[in-house]
């Protein structure tokens, strides 16, 4: 292919190829051509029309040919023009030749597209030539076969474009064609005159003139048997030919003066077409005569798409100011009498009506304008009801009139109410105005409806007040009530109890939509009035049947309530189904012998109610069906499944359509039981077996029963009819074999169904069918084997018995039970007669039917699972399709061929790919057949995934197969080329990651691939281009450096606007995967787009991007799948390029948010809100965006600002780094008020959004400092912002879950600490006080409208928010303190406490409820007896699973706020009366203050603690903590507060089986949790739970007045019994935290791997060693609470664990604070123990002083070992020998030791550890006499030395300064510690040595800087000491000159040092020198 690549075709290497070859390789040139062609090709122009007529000449295919004519157009115009008349004459000959042969039609069809696109690139310069051109068209269109009309179409469109109004004189005969092509048999030919006319009305005035309404009737014409896209095309332009002649100024070209018509006259012409159709006038009156309709539903279909393309081209504007006089004709239309002839017509033409106003009310308007629309549609209906009650009442002659209108009204009613039910859910809490006004009373007008004669309008009317109560929560309850009232009010009238009903049914049905649900005892009121309609159904025979189906609905409605609900009321329901049908089999029969038909038919009607309230439960509760239940539900199941057979015997046609019914809602509850439950019944098969070929079976709709059996991948091969659409709201109304479309009318139970749509049952007998193919399906695997074949064998004798179409419909029954049974289909007997069925249905005429065939079969090989039996199947399709010649059975056995290895893990045999392959290309290539073809290579894609790598053999041929199909299959064939389309998708799929590969097949198939893309992306079918998508998504995914983005990116841009919803959907699919990984690039490229006119609603991508093309797709996008993919193509590009244009993304969003119809803020707030109001810019890009649109807009500037947070810039929240503008902090002010703008919205949703983003704000910003403002933050200026936005939430109309949010939000302001005034910090408290008195003094009962779990949120929510900044603080990371934590300053601290203070008493007991409701609610299931009748403080008993999740979320903030209230009122609580609760009267609250009262306050302070403690240890050890880490640390915050109180901590120190639990907990939660913070925690609470042991050993040893400590652990034996000892648990814990921090402490792990001998102190963390130093404090204090004895049994333990820690610090250098903590934590840990008393102890004492000494001597061989801490060492030997009695340290052989580790530590050359040596010797020599005197002896002389070794060399450094200067205070302590004899001797020694250190002024000048110092010292302390000890000094100076007078000149020399400072000092000082010299010494 890289030959082909130049300029000028290669013309030597196309004729070396073969002629498959050689048309590709042409393909490739005229490729790579169209790429050149805007360069200059003058000089080689002449030689390019030669090569290209020479292509020209050589019968290209469809594809080469429009490309070929492309690029010759392309040639001419950026060439030389002039000779572009020569080419034109040379097409006119070619096409005027008289070769009729078929090799001559492709050379014929290439001239005449090439005509079209030179004049359509050249335009006006062939002006001249082209009447005679179109002349030459005109004849050889007379001779033309269909692909020659359907490109003379195409090219007459193209030249028409080109020459614009040029071509005006030809405009009257291209009409005349064109009119002709539009009725063509050929729907390609129609849709390319569809768009030929398109294009002339552009300039054709005439059209929409004098033309209009033959144009019209022309398209109706049209659409009768057309296909979806001939309705799509031919819609478009007759929509808008009518926009035009309304509104000339929509025209292309409009004309000054031209005439237009009325609305009701383009109407006129709509409604005309689809009551008449496209038939002439005198055929229409004759069939008017006759009284048939002629109509056919695709007219209807056809010109209800006009009328919304009509609409939607005169814009949204348009539609605003007109809907009134449009929805006055519509409702004309739909209420005409020839409209609605049948029920099946009645239901398509509301259909069609609905779709209009759906279409255009749905996706042009913003929320402002359907607000006007819906109360235009209130009007309409009241309108129409006045009129209906007018009728209804008045009694004169014309009432025979009137029933006909009041019958007509019913369609009018049905239309208006659904679409108004549609608007107000779709506009949802924003609709609350229109629900209000009393102008329009929209509840009153709806309700009204409830009682109209119609059971359509009134089940439309219930719907409609559905949709209200799932747009406004807050009125269901309300709703439901007054419907409740009229019904009880209207029980006689049937119409009311009907309406009232189905309303009551409806608005139960919404609670699923609901979260916040309707009161508890709504469910107790429906149930009473459906028992009362069921028990008084029998008082009236007029109206027994209204009553009864109203009974059994609203029992059905209540189970859709869930089984929280119905558990209450299911005894009930149970006794009312057992009412409702015979006890027994016996009684059945009894019941039999009497009553008529009538009576039947109302019992029958009555227990089909029963029956479908019985299918209900089983849906919706189905945890409520355990075998008791089951079993009495099946005694009245097997009684009406005994019923069926007799009735119909016994009166058959009379109760036909009651026994349908009947039977169907028998088989729905069947379908639905486990098989097992009914076993053995053997009667319901064959009841279904006589149902199925019975001739009382009707036809089903094939479309309804077949397409769910079959395999997904298949339905593609059965048209557009099964793909989604736009318009599959009535395009499913003309697939043929369709019963047509179903409606709420034919089983009002579906009322109550979740759907959001408003549901459409098919008729009755339809249903039947489906119903019953599932349940055989369900029941067919669980009869014997012999049964089973019996059975098959009766379905094949049947299908011989029949013919025709009854013989289809049997067997397309037959087909979808087998279908849907495949499992019970293994055994040998069953498989024969199943597998004669399956071929039989594979070989029928029905496609869908061979489809059903191929999947059953691959699902019988799959259950056999034998692959003898599989190679017998594939040799049955090979034989099958060798000799077969007709298309139906080639196409069902190729299909079956693909599928057989479906279900079994793929194909495994090459020889058997082989010949599936071989098969399949020869199929693929049948040109005579595109069915066969089609069918070919859709297996033969099934064929290719199947094998996967196997298949790699095939590939290159495969890939040639696909070009050459797709170079040379005709374009009219469609489906061909989507089939070609899933074969090169999963091609690409089997090659996967090999395309990266660079070989030269690799790159040949490569390239190869992107042709076949390239030939597809040009296709003009829309799913073909879609499948040109897919592939090259799929092949971006594997090799993305080979699709080029800068082509692809424009092509999917381009199509974003698309008519094609398959197309949108792989649009944005394929723009998803590419923004995960290149979004900038995507961004860039789209952006590039040159034009620039992509449009999207009302925006360009030039404009906001393709980000912001994107919103706005969304915005009117209803498609729930094709909007995730938005929004997940959003959030990919939000991800990888937010850092870089975050400006844009900011101003994205804040556009999106401003664009609504009106203001989101209220003119009348307070002056808090008047900073930012949020009004919509009306400069932004979009307009009337929905609140949906605006609400992900809100979750995008959260994900913003996480983004920024987790992988930005530190400057995004650091205002001093931040100085450019792509930095988030200085977008504050535009988070703050998108923020408000979403808080303020009338929409419930955006409120939510825009309090949540609030909260991130606060939470990301609050710890931003101001840098201009020091000791401010940024957020402090937002204060009136925050407080506006959080206002409305505390109003009395606000929702429960906005409060909630808006509580949040609150606590996390006031925790953040930003304010810092406290009148500024009240206006939030105020709301947050607010909030809690309305918690406490509850809400009246009446007023409820929300489920009680809603109350139970709010106040939970307002408790937590409380308990946040009263307890907790805040998040975790926040510095600010909680409020009643000690320490508590700062502006936040003593002011908001006294703010809060007078509140905390009440919510104290608040809190205390709420934990005790929190304590109940976590009783395991075994304890839920224990849960209180009457409900907690604020949760009822009914609604106790809606409350859980609120306590599990709230539980947590309040634990800890407790805690800490008590801790700071020591446990004593001012007033322990009952507080005002939300429910301020309940047998539950009344118990609790009785029980109060009657108890002392230690027991209730007792019950308090121990409810803390439980909550928090059953917390902790729950395996379902982990994801908690908040709650965990709550909870050990908990403890920690209660431990620090007296009371609580004597309690725990009292009872050690608590703290044994309590410890063990503890140490679970160590192992478990890695979180330093919780370790840290836990070692905190250990110590406490260790602290109050230790106070109560000694308040025990000092109330029994021990002199000796003998009580603690271990008493007289010293045993420790694990898992009752407190003492053996902590010290389980400590061990556990030093092993896995040291692992070098285990013998075991220290040859490790894991812990090895090295390193383990390097590894430690700051948090590691804060974490041992905690552990080894616990550790010390372990022996304290031990018995002497029990202390001898754990202090080997503890030393040795000491020890080894002390061993790891100094044999490896301790550096950092840290590590300095642990030294220091482990030495005095060493301290505690070795001071502690039981080594004092009588008992212990000599077993305490042997193993001290062992330490010692542990502690002295670390000498062997590398000891790199010196200076740790001998701390710990001082240690020692000060804490240690003397009976440890004096023992001679250690003491010998110590003395010489001493000793050699003074010969060190390191000053440091001198210095640290010499330090330690003063404690050492100023200890007890007997430890001190060996140490001063062995030592002293040591010091003196080398003291008097200093004068000499003098210090070097500070170091050895130090270490001098501490060898002087060492030998100070010898002479304080000397008597009074020695004590002259040891100063006479000292003296010298310090007169040594001075200097002479000379070595003063010259010495270093440590010298100076040391002589500063010296002499210093020759001044302090000269004085002590004068007369030594005195002799001293006397007897030695030399030295008096060396101190004398160091006197001297300092004097002077001293006044020379002070005179060069200018300004005197103002402060005294601190030290004062003394000069005489004397």
């Amino acid at each position: 292919m890289e030959r082909a690549h130049s300029l000028l075709l290669n013309e030597e290497a196309c004729s070396q190829l073969g002629e498959h070859q050689r048309a590709e390789f042409v393909f490739e040139w005229l490729r790579f051509l169209k790429k050149l062609l805007p360069a200059d090709v003058k000089k080689n122009q002449k030689r390019l029309v030669e090569q290209l007529t020479m292509v020209l000449t050589g019968s290209p295919g469809p594809p080469t040919r429009w490309l070929l004519a492309h690029c010759l157009a392309l040639l001419y115009k950026v060439g030389d023009s002039l000779t572009a008349t020569l080419m034109v004459d040379r097409c006119n000959d070619i096409i005027r030749s008289k070769d009729d042969s078929p090799s001559y039609l492709p050379t014929r069809l290439a001239a005449i597209a090439c005509l079209g696109a030179l004049y359509e690139q050249l335009g006006r310069l062939l002006v001249n030539t082209f009447k005679e051109t179109l002349a030459n068209l005109w004849k050889a269109m007379k001779s033309a076969e269909s692909q020659g009309r359907y490109e003379i179409m195409l090219s007459v469109e193209k030249i028409l474009r080109g020459l614009g109004p040029s071509a005006v004189p030809c405009h009257r005969d291209v009409y005349k064609t064109a009119r002709g092509c539009l009725t063509d048999r050929s729907m390609a030919v129609r849709c390319a005159a569809a768009e030929c006319l398109l294009e002339l009305q552009r300039e054709a005035v005439f059209l929409r003139t004098s033309e209009l309404e033959n144009v019209a009737t022309l398209c109706f014409r049209a659409f009768e048997g057309s296909n979806y896209n001939v309705r799509v095309v031919v819609s478009k332009l007759l929509g808008t030919l009518l926009a035009t002649a309304v509104d000339p100024e929509q025209a292309t070209a409009p004309r000054q003066g031209s005439k237009h018509s009325s609305l009701e006259e383009v109407m006129d012409l709509l409604t005309g077409g689809f009551l008449r159709g496209g038939a002439g006038f005198l055929r229409a009156s004759g069939d008017m005569l006759k009284g048939t309709s002629s109509v056919s539903k695709d007219i209807r279909v056809g010109v209800t798409q006009s009328c919304v393309v009509f609409v939607s081209v005169l814009g949204g504007p348009w539609l605003e100011a007109h809907f009134s006089s449009l929805l006055g004709l519509l409702m004309e239309l739909v209420s005409h009498a020839r409209a609605t002839q049948t029920p099946a017509d009645a239901v398509c033409c509301r259909r069609c009506v609905s779709f209009i106003l759906r279409a255009t009310l749905g996706s042009l308007l913003g929320e402002k304008a359907q607000i006007a629309a819906s109360k235009d549609l209130c009007l309409a209906i009241g309108k129409q009801k006045r009129a209906v009650d007018a009728a209804m009442c008045d009694g004169n002659v014309e009432t025979r009139v009137t029933i006909t209108d009041v019958a007509a009204s019913q369609h009018v009613l049905v239309c208006a109410l659904l679409e108004l039910g549609s608007l107000v859910q779709g506009l949802g809490s924003t609709a609350a105005p229109l629900v209000t006004d009393t102008s329009t009373a929209l509840l009153d007008t709806v309700i009204s409806v409830l009682l109209h004669p119609s059971v359509s309008a009134r089940l439309a009317a219930a719907w409609c007040l559905r949709c209200v109560a799932v747009a406004l929560p807050s009125q269901g309850a309300v709703l439901l009530d007054r419907c409740a009232e009229r019904l009880h009010a209207l029980k006689s009238c049937p119409e009311a109890v009907a309406g009232y009903s189905a309303a009551i049914a409806a608005l139960l049905g919404a609670v699923q939509h609901c979260p916040l649900g309707i009161p508890h005892t709504k469910g107790k009121v429906v149930i009473g009035v459906a028992e009362d309609m069921l028990r008084s159904a029998t008082q009236n025979s007029r109206i027994s049947i209204q009553r009864t189906q109203a009974g059994w609905l609203l029992l059905s409605a209540l189970s859709t309530l869930g089984p929280a609900v119905v558990e209450h009321h299911l005894p009930r329901m149970l006794l009312l189904w057992k009412c409702a049908f015979p006890p027994s089999i016996r009684d059945l029969d009894m019941e039999l012998r009497r009553g008529d038909h009538f009576t039947w038919q109302v019992t029958l009607e009555g227990r089909a109610g029963a029956l479908c309230a019985m299918k209900s439960l089983v849906v919706h509760c189905r945890d409520l069906l355990n075998d008791d239940v089951t079993g009495r539900l099946l005694t009245p199941l097997a009684c009406a499944v005994s019923l069926l057979p007799v009735l119909i015997k016994s009166y058959g046609n009379q109760i036909k359509n009651a026994s349908i019914v009947f039977r169907l809602r028998v088989y729905e509850v069947l379908a639905l039981l486990p098989p097992k439950t009914y076993e053995g019944e053997g009667l319901w098969l064959l009841q279904l077996v006589a149902d199925l070929t019975g001739p009382e079976n009707v036809a089903c709709s094939e479309l309804t029963l077949l397409p769910p059996l079959c395999h997904a991948n298949d339905l593609v091969l059965l048209g557009p009819a099964l793909h989604d659409m736009d318009q599959q709201y009535i395009e499913e109304q003309v697939c043929p074999n369709r019963a047509g479309g179903g409606t709420l009318e034919y089983d009002p139970f579906t009322i109550c169904d979740k759907g959001q749509d408003v549901p459409a049952p098919p008729p009755p007998a339809a249903a039947l069918t489906v119903a019953a193919t599932q349940l055989f399906g369900v029941i067919f695997p669980n009869v014997i084997v012999p049964q089973r074949t019996q059975i098959l064998e009766q379905f094949s004798e049947s299908l011989k018995q029949l013919k025709g179409v009854r013989q289809l419909t049997v067997q397309t029954q037959v087909a979808a039970h087998l279908g849907s049974c495949c499992a019970g289909l293994g055994p040998e007997e069953v498989r024969r007669p199943a597998l004669g069925l399956l071929v039989g249905a594979l070989e029928s005429p029905n496609p869908l039917l061979r489809c059903v065939a191929a999947e059953g079969l691959s699902r019988l090989v799959q259950v056999v699972n034998d692959p003898t039996f599989t190679v017998s199947m594939t040799l049955v399709c090979f034989d099958k399709l060798k000799t077969a010649r007709d298309a139906v059975t080639r196409t069902g056995h190729s299909l079956a061929l693909g599928a057989l290895y479906r279900h079994i893990g793929g194909i495994s045999s090459p020889q058997h790919l082989s010949a599936c392959v071989g098969i399949l290309f020869t199929l693929s290539q049948d040109s005579t057949s595109p069915e066969v073809q089609m069918w070919a290579l859709h297996s033969l894609s099934m064929v290719i995934d199947l094998a996967g790598p196997l298949y790699h053999g095939h590939v290159e041929a495969s890939f040639t197969l696909v070009l050459r199909l797709l170079l040379n299959v005709p374009p009219t064939h469609i489906e061909v080329h989507q089939s070609l389309g899933r074969c090169l998708n999963a091609l690409i799929t089997a090659l996967g990651p090999d395309l990266q590969g660079e070989g030269q097949l690799v790159s040949a198939l490569r390239t190869s691939c992107l042709v076949d893309c390239a030939v597809m992306q040009d296709s003009p079918d829309c799913l073909v281009q879609t499948q040109a998508i897919s592939c090259l998504q799929q092949l971006h995914m594997f090799a993305p450096r080979h699709v080029n983005l800068a082509s692809l990116v424009p092509s999917l841009c381009v199509n974003l606007c698309s008519s094609y919803l398959s197309l949108r959907r792989a649009v944005v699919a394929c723009l998803r995967q590419l923004a995960q990984k290149e979004a900038l690039e995507v961004s860039e490229h789209a952006v590039a787009l040159i034009s620039g006119t992509v449009i999207t609603t009302n925006v360009t991508i030039k404009e906001v991007g393709l980000e912001g093309a994107l919103f706005s797709l969304l915005d009117r996008e209803s498609d729930p799948r094709l909007c995730q993919d938005i929004k997940e193509t959003l959030v990919h590009m939000m991800t990888s390029i937010t850092a870089g244009k975050l400006a844009h993304w900011l101003k994205l969003c804040k556009d999106v948010l401003s664009a609504s119809a009106g203001g989101c803020a209220d003119a009348d707030r307070d002056d808090d809100a008047s900073v930012f109001h949020a009004k919509s810019d009306s400069g932004g890009p979009f307009t009337n965006l929905r609140w949906s649109t605006r609400v992900f807009a809100m979750e995008c500037v959260c994900r913003v600002i996480t983004q920024c947070e987790s992988h930005g810039h530190p400057a995004h929240f650091d205002l001093t780094l931040a100085q450019e503008l792509h930095f988030l902090v200085l977008h504050l002010a535009d988070l703050i008020r998108m923020a408000f703008m979403a808080a303020t919205d009338h929409s419930d949703q955006l409120r939510l959004s825009g309090l949540q983003t609030l909260l991130v704000i606060i939470r990301k910003f609050a710890a931003i400092p101001e840098p201009e403002f020091p000791g401010h933050v940024i957020l402090e200026q937002y204060q009136a912002n925050v407080g506006a936005a959080l206002r409305p939430a505390f109003s009395a109309e606000a929702p429960p879950d906005v409060t909630a949010k808006a509580c949040q939000v609150c606590s996390a302001w006031i925790a953040s600490g930003v304010v810092s005034d406290l009148r500024d910090l009240r206006r939030v408290h105020q709301l947050l006080a607010s909030s809690l008195v309305k918690i406490q003094t509850g809400k009246e009962v009446p007023s409820q409208v929300y489920n009680e779990g809603t109350s139970t949120m709010e106040t939970l929510a307002v408790l937590k928010a409380w308990a946040e900044n009263s307890g907790p603080g805040g998040q975790p990371e926040q510095p600010h303190p909680p409020l009643l934590e000690e320490g508590c300053g700062g502006a936040r601290g003593p002011g908001l406490l006294k703010l809060v203070q007078t509140d905390l008493a009440a919510l104290s007991r608040l809190w205390l409820a709420a934990l005790q409701d929190y304590a109940v609610l976590t009783l395991p299931q075994d304890y839920s007896w224990q849960l209180p009748a009457a409900g907690g403080t604020f949760y009822t008993a009914e609604t106790v699973e809606q409350a859980r999740p609120h306590y599990y979320s709230s539980w947590a903030p309040i634990l800890h706020a407790t805690a800490l209230w008590f801790s700071s009122t020591g446990f004593i609580m001012a007033d322990d009366g009952p507080a005002n609760l939300s429910r301020p009267v309940t047998p539950t609250s009344m118990g609790q203050s009785a029980s109060l009262a009657s108890k002392s306050p230690e027991d209730v302070s007792a019950d308090r603690l121990h409810l803390i403690l439980g909550i928090s240890v059953e917390f902790l050890c729950s395996p379902h903590s982990h994801d908690q880490m908040e709650n965990i640390s709550s909870c050990l915050r908990a403890l920690q507060a209660l431990l620090q109180v007296p009371w609580p901590r004597s309690k725990v120190g009292n009872d050690q089986v608590l703290s044994v639990e309590l410890l063990s907990v503890l140490h679970r939660l160590l192992v478990t949790r890695e979180a330093m913070a919780v370790q840290l925690a836990v070692l905190e609470v250990v110590r406490q739970v260790v602290s109050a042991a230790q106070e109560h050993v000694r308040e025990k040893r000092h109330s029994e007045k021990e002199t000796v400590p003998e009580f603690g652990e271990g008493r007289d034996t010293g045993g420790l019994v694990p898992g009752r000892s407190l003492v053996f648990g902590a010290l389980e814990l400590c061990l556990c935290v030093l092993v896995r921090k040291l692992p070098q402490l285990s013998p075991k792990l220290a040859g490790s791997p894991g812990g090895g001998q090295r390193g383990s102190t390097w590894s430690l963390s700051d948090s590691d060693c804060r974490l041992v130093a905690s552990a080894l404090a616990i550790l010390s204090d372990l022996p304290s609470i031990c018995s002497p004895e029990g202390s001898v049994s754990i202090l080997p333990t503890v030393l040795y664990l000491l020890m080894g820690v002390l061993k790891e610090l100094v044999q490896q250098l301790c550096q950092g604070r840290a590590l300095d903590l642990v030294v220091t934590a482990a030495l005095q840990a060493l301290r505690n123990v070795l001071s502690s008393p039981m080594s004092r102890s009588e008992k212990s004492r000599g077993a305490w002083a042997h193993l001290l000494r062992c330490a010692l001597n542990t502690l002295l061989d670390y000498k062997a070992s590398p000891v790199v801490d010196e200076v740790s060492l001998l701390t710990a030997l001082t240690v020692f020998l000060l804490s240690a009695s003397p009976e440890v340290t004096t023992f001679q052989p250690l003491q010998a030791r110590c003395i010489d580790k001493f000793k050699a530590s003074l010969e060190t050359k390191d000053p440091v550890v001198l210095s640290k040596s010499y330090q330690l010797l003063v404690s050492v020599f100023q200890s007890q006499t007997v430890v001190a005197v060996p140490f001063i002896q062995a030592l002293g002389g040591c010091v003196v030395r080398h003291l008097q070794g200093v004068e000499r060399s003098g210090p070097q450094s500070y170091e050895e300064l130090r270490a001098i200067q501490d060898g002087v205070k060492a030998l100070e302590a010898l002479v304080f510690a000397a008597d009074k004899t020695h004590c002259p001797q040891l100063v006479a020694v000292l003296l010298p040595i310090l007169i040594s250190f001075l200097l002479d002024e000379n070595a003063l000048a010259s010495a270093s800087a440590p010298g100076r110092a040391l002589h500063e010292s010296a002499l210093l302390d020759l001044m302090r000491i000269g004085p002590q000890h004068s007369s030594v000094f005195k002799a001293l100076m006397a007897s030695s000159p030399h030295m008096k007078a060396r101190l004398e000149a160091a006197v001297k020399g300092n004097q002077e040092t001293v006044n020379i400072k002070a005179t060069q000092t200018p300004v005197p000082s103002k402060t005294s020198p601190s030290i004062q010299l003394k000069t005489n010494f004397l």
